[in-house]
């Protein structure tokens, strides 16, 4: 019962963050990251009433996918080359959240048209400025937000972005807090309403809700500490 008790104890955890931040209910949606963990795992989670999941490889998305119900949803969180991007789209994921460069975007935008598709994208921001983070500094998004926008088979649904790991959750509310105002810049720039931020894990969801996230991505305290010699 592990990890039905660990979904029932976060959803009340989201639910209390919302409620502090003053949003209406539900309006959190809750990811489970489910990297190095089996579909055995994830099934106990689906069968707790999770359907939003999160995978950071997509090979390994494809080699769970098909042995889930058809009613999951998949993100695809994880770095994206730009030889797989055909193999992504084909698969059909909800959202393809880490798109941080403007050539990743731009070939995400051909192939879907070529597909006779569209790409559910969010752009990852790197909101410190880590040398060794995936990811648009802000003043990049900036200066090509035009040409993001102008791309004909995409569908930019909001920004993401990972802060850097720190012991304190509070310490990583600067970061969300940029993300969110740099979303309400670019939504008065316009075109797009830009609906999802998608910031905080495990350890500080709870701080992201407060600053404006919309999906919190959440693995091991769900599903326990992953083993990636696996």
């Amino acid at each position: 019962m592990y990890i039905q008790d660990q979904l029932q104890d976060i959803r009340t955890r989201i639910e209390a963050a919302t409620v502090r931040a003053g949003r209406p209910a539900g309006s959190v949606q809750l990811l489970a990251v489910s990297k190095t963990f089996p579909v055995e795992d994830i099934m106990q989670a689906y069968h707790d009433g999770q359907r939003d999941f999160g995978e950071n490889k997509l090979q390994e998305a494809m080699s769970k996918i098909p042995h889930m119900p058809a009613d999951c949803t998949w993100h695809l969180i994880g770095p994206l080359q730009r030889n797989k991007v055909r193999k992504a789209l084909e698969q059909g994921f909800a959202l393809i959240e880490a798109v941080d460069s403007l050539k990743l975007a731009q070939a995400i935008s051909r192939i879907a048209g070529e597909l006779g598709t569209t790409g559910n994208i969010l752009l990852e921001v790197n909101v410190d400025g880590e040398e060794t983070k995936h990811g648009f500094t802000p003043e990049e998004l900036r200066q090509c937000w035009a040409e993001l926008t102008a791309l004909p088979h995409l569908h930019i649904q909001g920004l993401m972005c990972i802060p850097a790991f720190t012991d304190d959750p509070e310490d990583a509310r600067p970061a969300f807090r940029t993300l969110r105002q740099l979303a309400e810049e670019l939504r008065a720039r316009g075109p797009l309403p830009l609906p999802h931020l998608s910031m905080g894990m495990s350890h500080d969801y709870a701080v992201a809700i407060e600053e404006g996230a919309t999906i919190v991505r959440v693995g091991s305290a769900i599903f326990g500490k992953r083993d990636y010699r696996i």
